[in-house]
């Protein structure tokens, strides 16, 4: 038997057997990769020199453009390269060092789409307390504070479960490390104590879901009672695309790791947690993109001034 101590490094579920498939789930990384970059690169840097989009929301859509890239960087180039190079060993510091900034950015991405509720709360449902509760000094120490919960998040999980003696071999069923993959080499009934820490995790996240669900009650429920139409529209516009966001993270994420053991296969286990894990962060910025007006707008005067330098330059 073998434990964690004699582990160099890990074999990660290849994604094709045959050198075409490899090649073609390289270019379709790739392209999932460079839109999320742009997409949210170009949400950043619209924000970064739009200052007319420097309101506490943009501020935390920011953080969270952030978090987007830190997710898709973790896992895809390393995807890619295995798909490219046809090889699937990743050493374990590499692979520890990919489950710590995986939860590092998930953990603050969650807890910035809570925050951000918690914005569209304040500025609906308590508009004349907004610049109170949510001044430049509040908004800097809650993001910090998001920030600082994740990379706890990461620094709990990654710790407990790279010291748990690993007996089954180096095989992971997955396209990237996957702590759950991880519990599976290891020894038996050594995996309790992570995943009491799991639970304690899911109870957490489980409150910070309550409270979502919470706000958007009293801000439906607000936005319903504005007399003017355009009021409404609004507001509807702010809280949409986050709900979306909301939405497609929790979804994504429930199915990849909470699917019944019946239903789990190779195939299956690939294609969720390529949903869960790659698409979020590349579809976040298309989502504000089309309801928000005023990035909207950001954007393609950004690109526009971009286009007209370049013009400027060739002449």
């Amino acid at each position: 038997m073998s434990n964690s101590s004699s582990i160099s490094h890990f074999l990660l579920l290849p994604l094709a057997d045959t050198r075409q498939l490899q090649l073609l789930h390289f270019c379709l990384f790739l392209g999932i990769s460079l839109a999320a970059l742009l997409g949210n690169g170009l949400v950043i840097s619209a924000m970064a020199c739009g200052h007319h989009l420097h309101s506490p929301m943009f501020f935390f859509l920011l953080h969270l453009a952030l978090t987007d890239l830190g997710c898709i960087l973790t896992t895809v180039p390393k995807a890619m390269h295995n798909s490219l190079w046809d090889t699937r060993n990743t050493s374990y510091t590499g692979c520890a060092a990919q489950v710590f900034f995986f939860l590092f950015f998930m953990g603050a991405e969650f807890s910035l789409l809570t925050i951000m509720c918690y914005d569209h709360y304040v500025s609906i449902c308590k508009p004349l307390h907004y610049g109170t509760l949510l001044g430049s000094r509040a908004c800097a120490h809650i993001a910090a504070a998001a920030w600082a919960s994740g990379l706890l998040y990461a620094l709990l999980h990654t710790a407990n479960t790279f010291s748990l003696p690993l007996c089954q071999g180096n095989a992971l069923g997955q396209f990237f490390c996957e702590i759950s993959q991880i519990l599976k080499l290891s020894c038996s009934k050594s995996y309790l104590r992570e995943l009491r820490l799991l639970a304690v995790t899911v109870c957490l996240s489980s409150g910070c879901f309550v409270f979502i669900v919470f706000s958007y009650v009293q801000i439906f429920r607000a936005v319903l009672r504005i007399p003017s139409e355009q009021g409404r529209h609004k507001a509807f516009s702010t809280c949409l695309p986050h709900l979306a966001v909301v939405s497609l993270f929790l979804s994504t994420g429930i199915s990849a790791n909470l699917k019944p053991p019946s239903m789990s296969s190779p195939s299956l286990d690939l294609a969720l947690s390529v949903l869960y894990s790659v698409v979020p962060p590349a579809l976040n910025p298309l989502i504000y993109s089309l309801r928000n007006q005023e990035l909207k707008a950001a954007v393609w005067t950004m690109i526009t001034s971009l286009r007209n330098t370049k013009l400027l330059a060739s002449f």
